[in-house]
């Protein structure tokens, strides 16, 4: 297992490309959405929601939120790891493969 401080840098590393590309990556991950501002809003598709509003990712900062469950986080990798059911480590390798960046860790 690699020291925590380099597992740190990997998520960072990881976020900070993520963030670069939030708004193609939210549209592959969460299609159908809708753009209100800073915030791409569309239906949670890990529970029956008829239409959007409470599930919310902030393309700049990538924090996330379902307002109607309380489910939230605060980057694309815990995104990744929400919509995977995957633990965060394993997400952020996951993306980090999405973005080309498997020699990030």
């Amino acid at each position: 297992m690699k020291p925590h401080s380099d597992r740190r840098h990997f998520f960072r590393t990881i976020n900070a490309l993520a963030l670069a590309r939030l708004p193609d990556i939210l549209e592959r991950w969460l299609p159908g959405g809708r753009y209100e501002g800073a915030e791409y809003v569309v239906q949670n598709p890990m529970r029956e929601d008829r239409t959007p509003g409470s599930f919310k990712v902030n393309v700049k900062t990538g924090r996330w939120a379902d307002f109607a469950t309380g489910d939230k986080g605060g980057d694309p990798v815990s995104l990744a790891a929400y919509l995977s059911g995957l633990g965060q480590y394993a997400a952020a390798k996951e993306l980090a493969g999405m973005l080309g960046a498997t020699d990030a860790d």
